[in-house]
Formats: C-alpha cells, structure tokens, sequence
C-alpha cells in the first residue's frame, strides 16, 4: 500500500515555500545547460566511465552557490563535486544534485536529460524539482504537497492515473538495457505498451498519467532518482524496493538499490 503523508499546515506551506524558491535556480541551471547543448562541446569519461560535459559542471556550480545561499545550514551533496572526490557529511537534512541526469541523452542530442534537485530529510526525499530544460518544462512536489508541471501556461497540478483495465504502460531506460531482470519480474502482469525514456523524465511520465510502471532493475545513484521519486509521490505514486521497503537516502557510496516506481495501487 502506498504511504500516507500528512503534513501539519505548517510544514506544508514551510515545503511550498522551498519550491518556490527553488524554481528560479531551476530554470537558471537549465540555462546554462542549454546553452552548451548549443555549441560543440567536449566529453569525458569519470573513473566509473559514465561521461561527463561542461554542462554538468557549469550546472552544479550554480546550483550549489545557489542553495548555499539560501539554506546555508543544509548540506549540498552534488553528483560531480562526489565524482570529484568530496567527502559529504550530512546530517539528517540535506540537499541532493544531479545537475544533468542523462548525459548519455545530452550528448546524443535527443533532448531526453533533466536537472534534478531534491531535499533529504530522515533518509526520504521531501521535495524535489525535476527540469527539462530541452522542453522548457519543469516538474516539482512532494509527498504530502501534491505535484505540478510548470511550464509558459503557469502551474498545472498532475496526478497518476488509475491503471487501465487493457494493460500498462510500461517504461524502460532508453540508455541502460535491463530488459531480461525485468521481464522476470513482471510475471503475468499485462503491458500493453513498453515506452523507452532517458533520465528521470520516467517518474514524471508516470506522475502526470502518461505511464503506469517503472521498474529499474540496474545501477543507479541516489541522485538519480531522487527528486523524481518526490515529484511521483507528491503525484499519488510511490518508489521502493525490491522487498517492498522504502528507499533510504544518504547511505555510504549513495548507490540506489533496484526498485519500482508505480503510479496510483493496484499494479504490484
């Protein structure tokens, strides 16, 4: 069953506050993304042989200078400046950074990679904001807050759809093929359509009712996914583990365990 978040007035309009905040750093960070998306640029490989660009740097600069500023209590934890080296020392509030998820779709110019800030608290995302910055489309919630697409038309308010009696839709990664562990986890459930997708896009899909089932049966970083476990949660969808758990943030190495990502009950 999925979890249920009540937040007293308080701390839900203290979170709303947040994400207001937040949005211009967002889409200031998408900016920058976008204007090396523009240009020729250079990539390079990270000791774990994922790549990396200029965008995500120039991306993570900003965000971290960003949140630093406002919230100079809270830790920022940044996929790169980890990458890099850092020692991270978090407390039980902090902030997460993927500043360009889905390099592989950045450089392969498909416009499928996302910005993805997200705020930890007691090892769970609370809020977190999801940028698309090729769309121009910002996603953002909470459990307990709701979620919204952002966009030229303002703030529309999205929700998992209730599982259609014809089948699922089901979503893949578009650069990572787990497609084998995922048809052995499926089992008799009916998919009437698979869609491939980059980048943290996928929760997004699911929280505004486009797709029902994303289970993720390969590597990931908690960075990753993050923010878009908080955008599908606030949408009424829910992340957890292989053994049902939920997802705990902030652990040694932030490697993420394999898990489900599912829209409204009655699809596992």
């Amino acid at each position: 069953m999925s979890e249920s978040w009540v937040l007293s007035p308080d701390v839900r309009q203290q979170r709303l506050q947040i994400l207001e905040r937040l949005l211009p750093t967002m889409w200031a960070a998408g900016e920058l993304v976008m204007a090396v998306y523009r240009q020729d640029f250079r990539v390079e490989a990270k000791d774990d042989a994922s790549p990396v660009t200029e965008a995500d740097r120039q991306a993570e600069a900003l965000i971290t200078a960003e949140l630093q500023t406002g919230w100079p209590d809270v830790p920022v934890v940044g996929e790169e400046a980890v990458a890099a080296g850092a020692q991270a020392k978090v407390g039980r509030r902090f902030w997460l950074v993927d500043p360009l998820d889905g390099t592989r779709e950045f450089v392969g110019r498909n416009g499928e990679f996302t910005v993805n800030v997200a705020l930890i608290e007691d090892g769970r995302p609370v809020l977190g904001a999801v940028l698309a910055p090729a769309a121009g489309v910002l996603y953002t919630g909470g459990p307990g807050l709701g979620a919204w697409r952002v966009g030229a038309g303002g703030w529309e308010a999205i929700r998992c759809r209730v599982p259609p009696a014809e089948g699922l839709t089901l979503l893949c990664s578009r650069s990572h093929n787990d497609d084998a562990a995922v048809n052995a986890w499926l089992g008799d459930r009916l998919i009437r359509e698979r869609r491939a997708a980059g980048s943290s896009l996928k929760f997004c899909l699911i929280a505004e009712g486009q797709a029902d089932l994303y289970p993720r049966l390969g590597r990931t970083m908690e960075w990753d996914i993050a923010a878009g476990q908080a955008v599908l949660e606030g949408a009424g969808g829910r992340v957890f583990g292989l053994d049902g758990a939920p997802l705990r943030y902030g652990k040694p190495g932030w490697e993420s365990p394999h898990f489900v990502a599912e829209g409204l009950p009655g699809v596992s």
